[in-house]
C-alpha cells in the first residue's frame, strides 16, 4: 500500500502530494505549540522527487520550508530565521533531489538488466542456432586447444574419422589430420592462421583419405584455439581421377584411329606399286621384294586392327550450369590474355544429351584455340552464344582473331602446320558424334565462329 502511494502517473503523484502538504500545513496550524509536524513534509517531497526535476523541486522544497516556518512557534529574526530556513530547505531538497537521484539510478540499472537480459537471450538462441547448425553440417567441425587435443566434434566428424558418437574430445587431432601438427603446439610461433589446405588423413582403423581442411587459429582467455571444419575429398580425387584416365583412354583410341586410317591410305598407296611390279615379273624370285609385301600386308592388318572407341555414357546436362562452370575455368585465361568475353544464353534452355567432362574438354579447346590466335590482335573479344534452334541446341564460340585459312582441312588429323598435334578440332568432333552432336565451322568477317550442335535430352 506505501508503495502504491508513491507510484502512478505524474499527475497523480503531484495531485496526492499537493494534498498532503495542505494536510500537514494545516495539521500544523493546529497544533503549532503542541507538536511540530514541520518534519512530515519530508513526504511528500519524497513523492515528487520521483517526478520533478531539480528547479521545480526546489520550487517545491521553498514552498514547505515557508509553510514551515510560518506554523512553528519560534519567533523568526534574522540571524536564527534564516539558518532555521536553510536547514528546513536543505533537508526537503536534499531528501527530493535523493529520491530523484535514486529513481534514475534504479531506472538505468533496470535498463541495464533488461538489456543484459536481451543480450544473453540473444545469445542464446545463437548459439542453439550455431550448435544446430554444427550438428547438422555434412562437413566434420573440431577445436582444439594449443595442444592439439580435441574440446568439440560433431557427429560428421565422428563419422569421418570411424570414431565412436562423443569419442572425440580429448584425443589428439594431429593422429587424425596430421598436417595439423605444424599449425598449433607449444613449440609453434603464436602466429594466427585461415587459410585451407588439402592434404592426407586417417580414420580410427588406419585407412587413409584425402582431405580438404578450412582452419583457423584464434585466441581466447585459456589460451590458443584452433578451429577446423574438414570435407573428406577422397571420392572427389576418385572420380576426377578415373575420368581423366577414361579421357585419356578414350582420346588416345581416336588418335590411334586416326594414325590407323592414314597408315591405311599409305599402304594402300604402297600395295598397289607392289602389286604392279609384281604383275610385271621385273622382280619375281627376289626375296626382299617378297619380304616387302609381306611387310606390306602385315602393316596393314596393323592399321585394320579393330579399336572400339569408348566414351563415359551420355546423361542428361544442364548447359547454362556447364556453361557458368566454363566461366569460372578460362576466367584467369581471359584475363592473363587481356581479352573481353561477352556471354550470352537463352533463358530456361532444355538439358542437353552429352558426356559431361567430354562436352567440357570440347568447349575448353574451342577457347584455347580462340585465347591462341587472339594473343596476335590489339582488339580482343570472345563471345560464347547459345540458343534453341527447333529441337537442337547451338552453343557458339565466336572470336575477331582473323579467321581460317583453309577451313575445308579443319577436324582433319595431323595437319601440317598446326600449332599442337593437329588433333584438337578431330577429337573434338569424334567426343561430340559420339553422344550425337556436331560441330561446324563458320567463316566471319573479322574472325571465326565453332558452332556446336547439341541434342535435346529426351
Amino acid at each position: 500500500m506505501y508503495a502504491a502511494f508513491f507510484r502512478g502517473s505524474k499527475q497523480a503523484i503531484l495531485i496526492r502530494a499537493g494534498v498532503l502538504i495542505a494536510v500537514i500545513a494545516v495539521l500544523d496550524w493546529r497544533t503549532v505549540d503542541e507538536i511540530p509536524l514541520r518534519i512530515l513534509y519530508l513526504l511528500p517531497m519524497l513523492m515528487v522527487g520521483n517526478v520533478l526535476e531539480p528547479l521545480p523541486l526546489m520550487a517545491v522544497a521553498t514552498l514547505c520550508t515557508w509553510l514551515s516556518e510560518s506554523f512553528d512557534g519560534f519567533a523568526w529574526t534574522v540571524r536564527a530565521g534564516i539558518s532555521r530556513d536553510l536547514l528546513y530547505f536543505v533537508a526537503y531538497f536534499g531528501a527530493g533531489l535523493f529520491v530523484r537521484e535514486v529513481n534514475r539510478n534504479r531506472i538505468t540499472v533496470q535498463r541495464q538488466i533488461e538489456e543484459i537480459e536481451r543480450q544473453s537471450e540473444a545469445r542464446r538462441e545463437a548459439e542453439e542456432q550455431l550448435k544446430i547448425l554444427v550438428e547438422s553440417s555434412p562437413a566434420a567441425i573440431f577445436t582444439a586447444d594449443a595442444q592439439g587435443c580435441v574440446l568439440m566434434a560433431n557427429e560428421a566428424a565422428h563419422r569421418m574419422l570411424s570414431v565412436p558418437s562423443g569419442g572425440l574430445p580429448g584425443r589428439v587431432l594431429q593422429r587424425y589430420l596430421p598436417s595439423l601438427r605444424n599449425v598449433s603446439g607449444p613449440d609453434v610461433p603464436q602466429q594466427f592462421f585461415r587459410t585451407v589446405m588439402q592434404a592426407r588423413g586417417q580414420r580410427e582403423d588406419g585407412e587413409s583419405f584425402l582431405a580438404d581442411i578450412c582452419f583457423s587459429t584464434y585466441r581466447t582467455g585459456a589460451g590458443t584455439r584452433l578451429a577446423a571444419m574438414v570435407l573428406d575429398a577422397s571420392e572427389e580425387f576418385r572420380t576426377h581421377e578415373v575420368s581423366g584416365l577414361h579421357q585419356l583412354l578414350a582420346g588416345s583410341r581416336i588418335a590411334i584411329g586416326a594414325v590407323s586410317h592414314e597408315i591405311r591410305n599409305i599402304s594402300g598407296a604402297v600395295a598397289a606399286v607392289h602389286q604392279n611390279l609384281a604383275r610385271e615379273g621385273v622382280l619375281a624370285g627376289n626375296r626382299d621384294f617378297e619380304a616387302l609385301g609381306n611387310l606390306i600386308t602385315a602393316l596393314e592388318r596393323i592399321a585394320n586392327l579393330n579399336l572400339h572407341s569408348s566414351s563415359n555414357p551420355a546423361t542428361d546436362i544442364d548447359l547454362t550450369a556447364l556453361l557458368d562452370e566454363l566461366r569460372i575455368v578460362i576466367a584467369p585465361m581471359l584475363d592473363e590474355g587481356d581479352i573481353t568475353s561477352r556471354w550470352k544464353t537463352e533463358p530456361s534452355l532444355p538439358l542437353v544429351w552429352a558426356d559431361r567432362p567430354s562436352l567440357m574438354q570440347v568447349f575448353l579447346n574451342l577457347v584455347t584455340n580462340s585465347v591462341r590466335v587472339l594473343s596476335t590482335r590489339d582488339n580482343r573479344l570472345l563471345s560464347v552464344t547459345a540458343r534453341t534452334e527447333g529441337n537442337r541446341i547451338l552453343v557458339e564460340f565466336a572470336d575477331n582473331g582473323g579467321g581460317v585459312a583453309n577451313p575445308e582441312r579443319l577436324f582433319r588429323p595431323f595437319q601440317d602446320g598446326a600449332q599442337s598435334s593437329g588433333l584438337g578440332l578431330y577429337l573434338s568432333r569424334a567426343f561430340l558424334r559420339s553422344f550425337g552432336g556436331e560441330i561446324r565451322y563458320l567463316a566471319l568477317p573479322d574472325g571465326a565462329c565453332f558452332i556446336v550442335n547439341l541434342q535435346v535430352a529426351a
